[in-house]
């Protein structure tokens, strides 16, 4: 078994160096896309003009992420590869007699696309909900302007994370890994468009594919709008698991992080959460409360042992407390843990504006 799942790999891996040389060519045209979109933007006057600086800090991130992809494997992804391996040799399901069938390839396809839609929906929503998986994700909502350079702008750290586990369980219904890496490539392919606020609402598309503005409520700092929207290419799942939310007429976006990022250090950005997760850590420990420091990398980012962190959950109460509705901007004094000013709080965007 062991020698059957070493050529395995080994054939997994010469693929994955083709797949790479493919990434790279589309790679190429999605950066030449980006900045004409870039382009266009400032030639509309009224538009906020377009940060230049952070498209390079974007084209810096992954020069950085072409450094960390060379390491080989690396410690989790090490693990998640071998593990998805296995669970093919142990599947539950065999699709061979299916192909067999008239439509069978259709019907397989189909199952393979929900099942990938399904655990990325899972894996996302982890990405915002356990703090061990936001350090990383984070790099990805970190742009304070949303434009197709954020499809790009990943994390460099995703081999530490681990989130590809979340799709090993996949190969235990039958689909070999490869097929279900081809799958998870091509919804990430998909995303690319939806970046950007270019694009309006697109009428009987909304609520049902993942669309601009759909993307939009995902990477707004709005706290009505947090912790929303989590599908790759369909909403499906956000229907039913209560996490769909539709973009608001009049309610200005603020994109970013609650607290924005201001730097244009692609490191940085790329692993200030990780310092952040220590320094919490390593606090808990130091006063020898080994339950806390497990909370402050498997819960919520923001969450803290007191119940007074600044959760999703606790930034909604904070600004229903302070203006009424639960919704709007926190000022940055409230994430920094001082009463806001009359100023501050009439700054909030705030509405009842019905979903449009």
């Amino acid at each position: 078994m062991l020698d059957t799942i070493s050529q395995q790999l080994a054939a997994y891996w010469h693929n994955l160096d083709e797949t790479r040389v493919l990434m790279l060519w589309l790679g190429g045209l999605a950066v030449a896309i980006t900045a004409l979109e870039g382009i266009i933007i400032n030639r509309f006057p009224r538009r906020e003009r377009y940060d230049w600086a952070a498209f390079w800090t974007t084209i810096r991130i992954n020069g950085w992420r072409l450094v960390v992809e060379a390491i080989p494997m690396g410690a989790v992804l090490g693990a998640s590869i071998p593990f998805g391996m296995w669970c093919y040799e142990h599947r539950v399901f065999d699709w061979a007699q299916v192909r067999e069938m008239t439509g069978g390839v259709v019907l397989m396809w189909v199952a393979m696309f929900l099942t990938t839609e399904f655990f990325y929906y899972w894996m996302h929503r982890a990405g915002h909900r356990i703090r061990w998986y936001w350090a990383s994700h984070q790099v990805h909502h970190s742009g304070n302007q949303y434009n197709l350079a954020a499809a790009f702008r990943q994390s460099i750290t995703g081999k530490i994370s681990g989130a590809f586990i979340f799709f090993a369980p996949q190969c235990l219904l039958g689909f070999p890994p490869e097929m279900v890496a081809l799958s998870y490539g091509l919804n990430l392919v998909y995303q690319f468009w939806i970046h950007t606020d270019l694009v309006p609402k697109l009428g009987w598309m909304e609520g049902i594919f993942n669309t601009p503005s759909a993307h939009r409520v995902h990477h707004a700092a709005n706290v009505e709008y947090l912790d929303a929207n989590y599908g790759g290419t369909i909403l499906l799942f956000d229907r039913l698991f209560g996490t769909y939310v539709p973009e608001k007429d009049n309610v200005p976006i603020r994109y970013g992080l609650v607290k924005q990022v201001t730097t244009y250090n692609a490191l940085w950005i790329c692993l200030f959460e990780w310092a952040n997760i220590f320094k919490d850590v390593g606090r808990a420990l130091k006063r020898g409360h080994v339950i806390d420091a497990l909370g402050y990398m498997v819960m919520p980012p923001g969450w803290a042992p007191n119940g007074q962190g600044m959760t999703t959950e606790g930034l909604r109460a904070q600004m229903k407390a302070l203006t009424g509705q639960a919704a709007g901007v926190p000022p940055e004094s409230l994430l920094e843990g001082r009463t806001p000013t009359t100023e501050e709080l009439q700054a909030v965007n705030v509405s009842h504006a019905p979903a449009r």
